[in-house]
């Protein structure tokens, strides 16, 4: 018999085969893609520019916490660089929609201090800045917020702390075994009492030659975000070995044994190709191609991966953010490079229930501001299970749960349906038909009380006909 594993009452998520039978089940993993909503903030202030990237979002008591680097990168032509410095700024907003660049008083910029730039090059030479906030019990005094950055000078990843999330000191190198020019993400994992750092490296690199290799990420781990393991890179079993360029890895906020990350492809054509030449922005991708042929070459994209270690990771290889239909200034080295963090914000369809929001920068190599754009995606609603006209089922391994009642967040057509089987020692429990399309769907059982098969061996059957199914959770409430 398989192994039976535990889930208690934390929710589950339909986004690899962990819980699943694989050799009974005939529904598919499939993912899912965001919608492209509004632009929520436009980088156009002098400091800022075509190079602000590497959002990242902290939620704090009432408000969200935005970090950010701003630079121009590009003059307006396209023609070279800018040797503007690298800084790093902060914005907040209470809903995810409306953002506000505070006057912090902190950095000067051309004599003065009215600006959002909480760090800058006085400080260090940045590439990038990520944010977070530690949610270790035992995190030090004045260390509740950690920022990661490095420092292109010397070649380490730096740990920068603050009390406040707002004013943060360079505080100690953590490693210089790594390659950091992209955006570093650390959290910290409850389960295992530690920390986790994800960061980029290559492999399979041919004479030294690093623009030849591959891209990859790896992970360290801390007790104590002072002294760190060595890199250890992470594993998507046997699926093609994909170049990766950032990473964004996070906690899912509704199930937190859950990480998920959303990095992006890095894909370097060969040539140019007339394609090329039908490209909206041809001729800007000319003028990039003299300062170096991959910056004309290379597109970019993003994936959706999931994992429950830190080390193991399920992702998928269909794109979950693509750069879009074509316009003068997409289809770019720079797109589909998410801010870390997700939002719940109010839905555009009046008493619907939040969507997830999540944010990328565009208008990069424009020589104009890069706008920040929202998009939107179901909750729980990265991946499914998901049926089509002809029935199909997922079938779990056993596992045990506690609680009486069980709730899916699932999708259906008005033909389509889903039918819930529980199976525990001989005994079977059926579910009636449901329908609809909903977050939190109380599955109603047309006898029995499931909290009698709490604690047992449990196998669930779902029968399922043009239909999604995200996530499930079982709990405790009352029976009427």
């Amino acid at each position: 018999m398989s192994e039976i594993i535990r889930i208690g009452n934390r929710r589950e998520l339909f986004w690899d085969d962990y819980l699943i039978n694989t050799h009974e089940t005939t529904a598919t993993l499939m993912v899912h893609h965001p919608v492209a909503k509004e632009a929520v903030m436009v980088h156009g202030e002098a400091w800022e520019g075509d190079g602000c990237d590497y959002h990242c979002i902290v939620k704090d008591e009432g408000f969200y916490r935005m970090y950010y680097l701003g630079w121009q990168m590009m003059n307006e032509d396209a023609t070279k660089f800018i040797p503007s410095s690298i800084v790093v700024c902060y914005a907040e907003s209470k809903d995810g929609l409306e953002w506000v660049k505070p006057d912090l008083g902190i950095c000067e910029y051309r004599g003065s201090k009215e600006n959002n730039i909480i760090l800058d090059e006085n400080t260090m030479k940045f590439d990038n800045f990520f944010v977070f906030k530690d949610d270790n019990p035992d995190c030090r005094a004045g260390e509740e917020y950690k920022g990661i950055g490095s420092d292109s000078r010397d070649g380490y990843l730096w740990c920068f702390t603050s009390a406040d999330g707002i004013h943060f000191e360079r505080s100690r190198p953590m490693t210089n075994q790594g390659k950091f020019d992209t955006l570093n993400v650390a959290l910290w994992d409850q389960k295992t009492c530690q920390y986790m750092c994800f960061i980029r490296d290559f492999h399979n690199v041919p004479n030294g030659n690093l623009n030849a290799g591959v891209r990859d990420i790896r992970r360290i781990k801390s007790k104590d975000f002072v002294r760190w393991t060595d890199p250890e890179m992470i594993c998507f079993g046997d699926q093609d070995d994909i170049p990766l360029y950032t990473n964004a890895v996070q906690k899912y906020y509704r199930a937190d044994h859950m990480l998920i990350g959303f990095p992006s492809r890095y894909i370097e054509k060969k040539e140019w190709t007339p394609n090329f030449d039908q490209l909206a922005g041809a001729d800007r991708r000319k003028k990039r191609m003299k300062l170096h042929p991959r910056y004309g070459l290379t597109i970019t994209d993003c994936v959706f991966m999931s994992s429950r270690d830190g080390i193991n990771w399920n992702r998928f290889d269909e794109a979950f953010i693509t750069p879009g239909l074509e316009s003068e200034l997409n289809w770019v080295y720079g797109d589909c490079y998410p801010a870390v963090g997700l939002i719940e914000t109010k839905s555009d369809i009046p008493n619907a229930p939040n969507d997830l929001s999540m944010y990328c920068f565009e208008n990069h190599w424009s020589g104009i501001p890069t706008n920040l754009r929202r998009y939107t995606i179901r909750t729980d609603g990265f991946a499914s299970y998901h049926s089509g006209y002809k029935q199909s089922k997922i079938v779990t391994k056993p596992f045990l749960y506690t609680g009486n009642s069980l709730s899916v967040n699932f999708a259906t057509s008005a033909i389509g349906y889903i039918i819930v089987k529980l199976i525990c020692e001989g005994q079977t429990m059926e579910s009636i038909e449901h329908f609809g399309n909903t977050y939190d769907r109380n599955v109603i059982f047309g006898k029995g009380n499931i909290g009698s098969f709490s604690g047992k061996p449990v196998i669930m059957e779902i029968l399922m006909m043009d239909a999604d199914i995200y996530s499930f959770q079982f709990d405790e409430r009352s029976i009427v």
